[in-house]
């Protein structure tokens, strides 16, 4: 469906939860080295459950690596506090990479310099500065999603409400 890219991730419960959240919308999870945790740690698998060996992963040594082989293009989205451009107003398809920098770092300013367009951003009230990288994540992948729901591999649900 889609490419969620973290790069350089720094908590492993937030990439555990994404990796739950990718495995549930049939996205790739690409993570982008140097990590700040071992990709085994408990407390990625425990926040991605019985998930994570589901989970289409993709592991890159650097972001210069993951950039020479999926150049930011037209169907890339950079995650940032850094624009006006807002994630709601952005055009997603299937396939697309959406990037989300490091919890305490972002994405490196010469990229996102040197791709102001492909920018986006969650609104936030004067008193934040920045969400959670598991909601921030769930935030714009879902409307990536509500753009393409058509042909959504749903999980057929089994008891209905007219069931119950």
């Amino acid at each position: 469906m889609f490419n969620i890219v973290l790069v350089e991730p720094q908590i492993p419960p937030n990439t555990g939860t994404i990796g739950r959240l990718c495995v549930n919308l049939g996205a790739t999870l690409h993570l982008i080295k140097p990590l700040g945790f071992d990709i085994d740690d408990k407390a990625v698998t425990r926040a991605g459950l019985d998930y994570w060996k589901e989970l289409d992963l993709v592991v890159w040594e650097s972001f210069d690596e993951f950039l020479e082989v999926h150049p930011i293009n037209e169907h890339s989205h950079l995650a940032t506090t850094k624009t006006d451009k807002l994630y709601f107003n952005a055009t997603y398809q299937k396939g697309d990479y959406i990037l989300f920098g490091s919890e305490t770092k972002g994405i490196r300013e010469d990229v996102l310099l040197a791709n102001k367009e492909r920018c986006i951003t969650i609104p936030m009230g004067g008193k934040g500065r920045s969400l959670n990288l598991g909601i921030a994540t769930g935030i714009v992948t879902y409307e990536a999603l509500r753009q393409n729901y058509d042909g959504f591999e749903k999980i057929t649900i089994t008891n209905s409400l007219e069931e119950v």
